[in-house]
């Protein structure tokens, strides 16, 4: 049961005082904690004192929602485009709808981006080898 007095008690809610004019410039008093400081039960960072960085699993799953994005869109784009064109490559010429028709020419230029990509990056791991071997003897 509460009576009128019980909200002119100071000592039920601590209250901070609520300071006046700009917020401060400059470093924190949180901000001046070491990083290093650990709880002492698990060894893990303090609430509040380190930023958590990002991990591959967390760039993957960015990457994947992406790409769910992507095939999505590329899915509407087919569904647009179902007019049967006509398709000649190397002598064969197929009739094929349109989305489908690009689709396909879409896959062949990363297959062909990708090749490239996995020959340069071959060299480079060729030439880092070298690079060790020559200044380990």
């Amino acid at each position: 049961m509460t009576t009128p007095r019980d909200e002119d008690r100071t000592d039920a809610i601590p209250t901070a005082p609520i300071p006046e004019g700009p917020p401060p410039v400059g470093p924190t008093a949180v901000d001046r904690q070491p990083e290093s400081r650990l709880t002492p039960d698990k060894g893990a960072p303090a609430p509040g004192t380190t930023k958590i960085k990002s991990t591959r699993i967390s760039g993957t799953w960015v990457a994947v929602l992406a790409s769910i994005v992507v095939l999505i869109f590329l899915l509407i784009f087919i569904l647009q485009n179902l007019t049967d064109a006509t398709v000649h490559f190397l002598g064969i010429a197929t009739t094929l709808p349109l989305g489908v028709a690009l689709l396909f020419a879409a896959i062949g230029g990363a297959v062909m981006v990708a090749l490239v990509g996995a020959a340069r990056i071959l060299q480079l791991r060729r030439q880092a080898k070298r690079g060790l071997r020559a200044s380990n003897h």
